[in-house]
């Protein structure tokens, strides 16, 4: 594959690395730097590992993929949407550029084949960190991307020089092959260390075990729907949970302490992306939900609102559907008043505007600065409460359900215990729970597979389109590599 070329980088953080950091902070990419002038010493992997955290946070920062194209946002005031909101996508129009993928793959390769030749004698536990690491990020790479495009090219060798070899799409199944073959790798690399223990959880913001685990887990569930891996791929993924649950995690009892609580401190969060205020203008995707103060003209419970003073900090591009909003019929869940406020005018109600990642209010302005969590135990709970419905287990995936329920404070589900009932009962608790995580259109996608609802009838922007599901192909991917063919559905 043409111009995958591989430069890596210097990772400088304000904290002590080997100390164990909470944060992963500025982080410099330097273009010069290759593997002919870098890895001299075994020193050298854990500032590069932590470099290539940068393209995790930018692809779970990233909206379009996860979000967009489900239901969860209409317009505010200030639309940002793309034509994957309105699926219009094509191959001129929308079409993606996996760059950025495989610039986190190549890391990962590069940084997989130069430890190799170091012993680290004096602390073996740390390269079986840094291996596991470099294999668990792989893993995600390659899981985000094949949700995204469906099949995918595996490059597994390091590259770094232009010398890169043209590789075909892979199909999906064999794609999920390889991301299990990293999670596996990395779990084993864990367990065998000498300091291992289940409930370490090091940083939140880095892969630790429970955090494989729980990566394992989503991803048995997507091979098990949309794979067509059936019952073992789903018993697999409750061992995985299971492994996820002896970590030591508890729910929040206060619901807003979800998102708005940080990671290292959050007893819920297994894996999040760390934001500060100074490090990024205008914070993380959430900014695109805050109104600014000029728009906000003759709002009477202003003070309500999570909003900025400059539109910068704030887009006022989103606001929560009606659709979405239909999901929460019981008055009494306490995620209500957590998810969305409408504002009031004289004459009625207008935009209900998004509370889910309200930021944090400073002296000058307020700043979308929350963690942007990538896993949570509410979220591993109801993929096993998914798991055992998907299992004829409705005794099992109502007492997974009712977990999160309860905490909700709408009382245990009391409806049907078939799988039919169950299923959308948990997609629709998904919706309520998960709202603005950044899961949703991947959650429709695999309960749209799994044949709980017909996602081209369910999406408001879908319905009378026949759009794929999976991205098309940008002309620069497919002019780099003659190999490569465009996604099914746009040729």
């Amino acid at each position: 594959m043409k111009k995958w070329t591989i430069r890596f980088w210097a990772a400088f953080t304000a904290v002590s690395i080997l100390s164990g950091c909470d944060a992963i902070l500025e982080v410099e990419p330097q273009s010069n730097i290759t593997d002919e002038v870098y890895f001299r010493n075994e020193s050298d992997f854990e500032p590069n590992v932590v470099g290539i955290y940068t393209v995790v946070r930018s692809l779970a920062n990233n909206v379009t993929y996860g979000t967009e194209r489900g239901e969860e946002l209409v317009s505010a005031n200030n639309s940002r949407f793309t034509v994957a909101w309105s699926h219009t996508l094509s191959p001129t129009s929308g079409a993606l550029n996996y760059a950025e993928w495989y610039r986190g793959i190549g890391h990962c390769n590069l940084i997989l084949e130069k430890i190799q030749a170091f012993p680290f004698a004096s602390n073996p536990d740390l390269k079986k960190t840094i291996q596991a690491e470099a294999h668990a990020m792989r893993a995600w790479f390659y899981f985000h991307l094949t949700r995204v495009i469906g099949d995918a090219a595996i490059m597994l060798q390091a590259v770094v020089d232009d010398n890169v070899p043209e590789l075909p799409r892979s199909p999906a199944t064999a794609v999920m092959t390889q991301i299990l073959a990293d999670i596996d790798a990395a779990s084993q690399l864990y367990t065998s260390m000498n300091s291992f223990s289940k409930t370490s959880y090091p940083s939140r913001y880095r892969f630790s075990y429970g955090a494989v685990m729980a990566m394992k887990a989503d991803a048995l569930m997507w091979q098990a729907k949309v794979l067509g891996g059936g019952n073992a791929s789903l018993e697999a993924a409750l061992d995985a949970i299971a492994e996820v649950e002896a970590t030591g995690l508890r729910l929040n009892p206060i619901f807003e302490d979800v998102t708005k609580k940080r990671a290292k401190d959050n007893p819920e969060v297994i894996m999040a992306a760390f934001y500060h205020r100074d490090e990024m203008p205008g914070g993380n995707y959430g900014k695109n939900a805050l109104p600014y103060e000029s728009i906000l003209g003759g709002v009477i419970n202003i003070d309500s609102i999570p909003w900025v003073y400059q539109s910068g900090n704030g887009q006022g591009a989103y606001q929560i559907s009606p659709l979405s909003r239909s999901l929460f019929t019981n008055t009494a869940d306490v995620r209500i008043r957590c998810t969305w406020v409408t504002e009031i005018h004289a004459d009625g109600p207008k935009v209900s505007w998004i509370r889910k990642m309200p930021g944090t209010k400073y002296p000058d302005d307020r700043i979308s600065d929350n963690d942007v969590i990538i896993y949570r135990l509410a979220d591993i709970l109801l993929l096993k409460a998914e798991a055992h419905a998907a299992l004829n287990q409705g005794s099992l995936a109502k007492a997974a359900l009712d977990q999160v329920r309860l905490r909700a404070g709408t009382g245990e589900y009391t409806g049907a215990l078939d799988k039919s009932s169950l299923e959308r009962e948990i997609l629709n608790e998904r919706g309520r729970e998960l709202y603005f995580e950044n899961k949703r259109w991947w959650d429709l996608v695999r309960f749209h597979k799994g044949g709980t609802l017909d996602i081209y009838q369910y999406i408001p922007n879908l319905i009378g389109k026949t759009t794929p599901l999976f991205w098309p192909l940008n002309t620069t991917v497919l002019a780099n590599n003659p190999k490569i063919d465009q996604t099914e559905g746009y040729k």
